[in-house]
């Protein structure tokens, strides 16, 4: 079978491991050359029955398999349930749930939940320079209402059943109208504040001086004149003015929320970048067929790794 462009398809493809280990092994080392992971030498054997390599160099732990040094490191499950848990991932666009991948591969909640949390490692967009053109800047927040929480929940946030943002997470987003590839493109960013000090500082770091920027009237964005091309949108009078408008981040901001409410119903706020990351890859990458979106993220598994103790907060990340 050729590669997959289905979910059909994914499944048949890579319940074979054969086709698993080369799909990994053409990201993890494109040369075709295995060297080892720890110490860099050329010097390795494959070990067929026990699909690992053997390393000659004299070192602790000679043997490495085809995970280490990728997301998938220190995992006991196969191959087979971790590439179609990234096909649904980045083919789902309203993401799919730890429930429901649980039940898909046969594996636990909770397990499930891990897994998600270290594929979406590997959705993480790389710096790509700054943002040029037209762009688009907006804000939100991001939690649930106060009158859908538990009493005590509720309490701890000190948050009241009107409208308030106790408990919500500041997020600003900046899109790029009409890209290299003629489609926008995203970038987010969770902020401490949303005072002009914080909010400006972003932006001058994201997008280019001199680029056009189009905002809404929120007064963190005064000031911002004599370095952009600065275009005010009035929301108390209109949402769009000509070419003025912020409608396309309001748009992800709406596909966002969709796929919180929806699908994963509730976020932690120490946890939402990792969703944040989830909705951009498949925004950005919304052109794409299934099989490049797939094939694109299967390239970020390569030298990141997440621990379960670092996902819970009790130790700081680790990177290969």
């Amino acid at each position: 079978m050729d590669a997959p462009r289905t979910l059909q398809e994914a499944i048949l493809y890579f319940d074979d491991y054969a086709n698993c280990h080369a799909a990994v092994l053409a990201v993890r080392w494109p040369d075709g050359v295995v060297k080892c992971p720890r110490c860099g030498s050329k010097r390795v054997s494959y070990l067929a029955n026990a699909r690992v390599w053997k390393c000659y160099e004299k070192h602790p732990l000679a043997k490495f398999s085809l995970k280490v040094g990728t997301v998938f490191e220190d995992s006991p499950l196969p191959l087979q349930k971790w590439l179609p848990a990234l096909w649904l991932l980045t083919t789902c666009r309203n993401g799919i749930s730890s429930y429901e991948l649980g039940r898909a591969l046969h594996v636990t909640q909770k397990t499930a939940w891990f897994m998600l949390a270290r594929l979406r490692l590997a959705l993480q967009a790389k710096g790509g320079g700054r943002l040029a053109g037209e762009i688009e800047a907006d804000e939100t927040y991001i939690g649930g209402k106060a009158r859908n929480m538990h009493a005590g929940k509720r309490k701890r946030l000190n948050m009241k059943r009107g409208r308030s943002i106790a408990g919500k997470v500041a997020v600003m987003g900046l899109l790029e109208r009409h890209g290299k590839d003629g489609r926008s493109r995203v970038r987010t960013e969770i902020l401490d504040s949303l005072r002009k000090r914080t909010v400006q500082g972003h932006v001058r770091a994201h997008v280019e001086t001199g680029a056009t920027l189009h905002t809404d009237s929120y007064s963190s964005y005064e000031g911002l004149a004599a370095e952009y091309n600065h275009n005010v949108i009035d929301h108390a009078e209109c949402y769009v003015n000509g070419n003025v408008h912020t409608n396309g981040m309001e748009n992800f901001w709406s596909l966002l929320k969709r796929a919180i409410k929806g699908t994963y119903v509730s976020v932690e706020p120490f946890h939402l970048f990792r969703y944040l990351d989830e909705q951009c890859f498949r925004f950005n990458e919304r052109g794409g067929s299934d099989q490049s979106r797939f094939l694109l993220a299967l390239c970020g598994v390569v030298n990141k790794r997440l621990t379960y103790n670092a996902l819970i907060g009790s130790e700081l990340p680790q990177t290969c």
